[in-house]
């Protein structure tokens, strides 16, 4: 019996050779299929993401039958780097049966996903398939399963990163949505439970599959995606970028990067008082604050266009990654609602997870009032961002930048929340409520005794707002029962952050309350 070892040369070459052949044929075939839609295939994703010549590929064969010609499944898998960091690839392969997802796909997956939990790498999704393989039936189900499960353990113990780059239909769409972040692509990516045909035949409703599950859809409506790239070059940028920011595994602190203090840095810190009007009324944007205090001026938001009137993302202070939450003034005057609770309280949580400091800014008039919130469910759904805040152990960090009022100066991060600093700018306005809201109930009484006799009404109200505006909407209270840790201008908000993000390094998570679970408001 002759071994491996001693085969002749000739024959391994040629089997080799084959192999090789087999592999660029199929590589030409995805190109074909893949180029005509205008899309990639699954390895030029997985060359644009990872850094040149790191791509380790495992269960190549899996699936195929050599001597028959047949090579590989619908999914690639393997490990690479990204800026020198290790990261587990999954990228499906649309070319081979659509993409779709057997029994063998499915071991690949869970084979991978179980290598990068335990040499604890962040997983990365390139998903565009066609959903369970019908031929497979229950199994394809099955393996969904079990990849829903692996994704839920992972959680929280690695980051997890799915980009859409195709369609993901039917029970696929919760294996991305159990992932950390979702990036989708303007034109070319769908998600949906079922598909525009079922929809039809089901409620006779005529809609598209960008109208019933497209990238703007879930980027600015129902909130999925947490990204929606121009095309697949800028999802994979976008990957690279948030990567970035996001330490290995919840073993590990946040990124530090290379930081040298420069002029152009304190320059624009000095001007971020200039950005915000002094008339509590009067809108401007928080992003452009947020430029200017971080690193470089560099802010990648996190679900830029869901939930706008609060800002999530991540950035820098004197090289240390840094998650950001802040109210947005120009966005329904940075009212909390119940999306922008629920971003909010995702993010926190995600920071907690991996370790990442928060510095929060707030500007907030309070919560949304309305009939509609009230049946969206803005107490079950507010109470998601306390709980986010109260268990968080990260450093915290919060500036009231401009207003703070009632509940929602509670829940931002505030010191009885956990905060760990709390400052504000000599300006602020922390209350209960606004003076016009509060002299309608304080002074209800002289109001209507004054109206009833004749006098000037306006003028006592304004007179009453003056009063109430002196003694209570200050931050002269929270100073003197040790809410705010003091006072400071604008221009020192930025080396304000960075000292207290330096004092709070050490900081060491608590030991809880034992229990077997929590029951937050999910």
């Amino acid at each position: 019996m002759t071994s491996f070892g001693q085969r002749p040369a000739q024959t391994c070459d040629t089997y080799i050779s084959h192999v090789q052949h087999l592999h660029t044929k199929g590589e030409e075939r995805a190109r074909a299929v893949q180029h005509a839609k205008g899309k990639k295939t699954a390895r030029e994703r997985i060359s644009l993401l990872l850094d040149p010549g790191t791509f380790h590929e495992i269960g190549r064969f899996a699936g195929g039958n050599i001597d028959e010609d047949y090579l590989g499944s619908g999914v690639v898998t393997g490990f690479g780097e990204i800026s020198g960091r290790a990261v587990a690839i999954i990228a499906q392969d649309f070319s081979v049966r659509g993409g779709t997802l057997g029994d063998v796909e499915g071991t690949k997956i869970l084979h991978l996903m179980d290598h990068a939990i335990d040499m604890r790498m962040p997983i990365i999704s390139l998903l565009d398939s066609g959903g369970a393989r019908i031929q497979e039936g229950v199994a394809a189900l099955s393996q969904y399963g079990q990849i829903f499960r692996k994704t839920s353990a992972a959680s929280g113990v690695v980051p997890q990163i799915s980009v859409i780059l195709g369609p993901c239909a039917g029970g696929a769409v919760y294996g991305p949505a159990l992932t950390d972040f979702v990036i989708m692509t303007k034109d070319s990516s769908y998600m949906f439970v079922t598909g525009p045909e079922v929809v039809r035949a089901v409620t006779g409703e005529d809609v598209t599959s960008n109208d019933l599950g497209g990238a703007q859809l879930h980027s600015a409506t129902t909130g999925v995606a947490h990204y929606m790239a121009h095309d697949e070059e800028d999802a994979l940028d976008y990957t690279r970028s948030l990567l970035s920011y996001l330490p290995s595994s919840s073993e590990e602190d946040a990124p530090r990067f290379a930081y040298t203090a420069n002029d152009d840095d304190e320059a624009r810190a000095s001007e971020v008082g200039q950005l915000v009007p002094v008339n509590p009324k009067q809108s401007y944007d928080m992003v452009e604050v947020i430029e200017h205090l971080v690193d470089h001026g560099e802010f990648l938001q996190v679900q830029e266009l869901f939930a706008a009137n609060v800002v999530v993302g991540f950035g820098a202070f004197a090289g240390r990654s840094v998650g950001i939450v802040a109210n947005q003034s120009c966005v329904d005057a940075g009212t909390l609602d119940v999306h922008a609770s629920e971003k909010a309280s995702r993010f926190v949580q995600f920071c907690h997870a991996f370790n990442i400091p928060i510095v929060t800014l707030v500007d907030v008039p309070g919560y949304r009032p309305g009939t509609e919130q009230e049946r969206a469910g803005i107490i079950r759904r507010g109470a998601k961002l306390i709980t986010a805040y109260a268990t968080a152990t990260v450093p915290l960090v919060t500036i009231i930048v401009r207003k703070a009022y009632g509940g929602a100066y509670i829940v931002m991060g505030s010191k009885s929340m956990g905060a760990d600093f709390n400052y504000a700018w000599p300006g602020a306005e922390i209350t209960v409520m606004g003076s016009e809201g509060a002299v309608n109930i304080v002074h209800r009484k002289e109001l209507k005794e004054l109206k009833a006799a004749g006098s000037d009404v306006q003028r006592a109200r304004k007179r009453f707002e003056q009063a109430y505006s002196t003694q209570a909407v200050n931050p002269n209270l929270s100073l003197e029962i040790g809410a705010l840790d003091g006072l400071i201008t604008p221009e020192q908000t930025r080396q304000t952050i960075i000292s207290s993000l330096v004092l709070a390094q050490a900081k060491r998570r608590p030991q809880r309350i034992e229990r077997h679970s929590s029951n937050p408001p999910l």
